[in-house]
């Protein structure tokens, strides 16, 4: 069976986007480097273009790894507003959190948008039993959003 090892994210400045996964997640940079785009793998820029890409990993270094991917040369055209809402093609990524509260407040003081503060709700797990959670959810320093949850009891 195939596994998703990573998600690669186009962000506007590779420097604050690693740093804001490092202190919101506590994410490890497990590799930082530049490359020339052959042309032929992204559906997105051209041959020859120069990006850099930061690879952030949290606990497993093969899966739920976070690739932060900037154009050096030329600038790729961004967004000037960071989306407060969630589009439809965007992703939504799904942490699960020791501490749902330290780590929105932590997203806080980062800079994010918080789109939901910390509170308590109830899921049904996979096995069709209720699972007590503390969930919020914000916007990362490029608009990507994220629901961060604590199981409790």
């Amino acid at each position: 069976m195939d596994i998703v090892k990573r998600t690669t994210l186009m962000v506007r400045d590779v420097e604050a986007a690693a740093n804001w996964y490092a202190s919101v997640f506590g994410m490890t940079r497990w590799m930082d480097v530049p490359f020339t785009l052959s042309g032929r793998m992204l559906a997105v820029g051209s041959k020859g273009d120069q990006t850099r890409l930061v690879i952030m990993k949290a606990e497993h270094d093969v899966i739920g790894m976070i690739g932060l991917l900037e154009w050096l040369e030329p600038k790729q055209e961004a967004p000037v507003e960071i989306p407060k809402r969630v589009a439809f093609g965007s992703p939504i990524f799904v942490v699960a959190a020791q501490d749902c509260v330290a780590t929105t407040e932590r997203a806080t003081a980062a800079g994010s948008h918080v789109y939901c503060q910390p509170h308590p709700w109830t899921v049904n797990g996979a096995n069709g039993q209720p699972k007590q959670m503390i969930g919020a959810s914000f916007f990362d320093l490029d608009g990507y959003f994220y629901e961060v949850n604590q199981a409790v009891g």
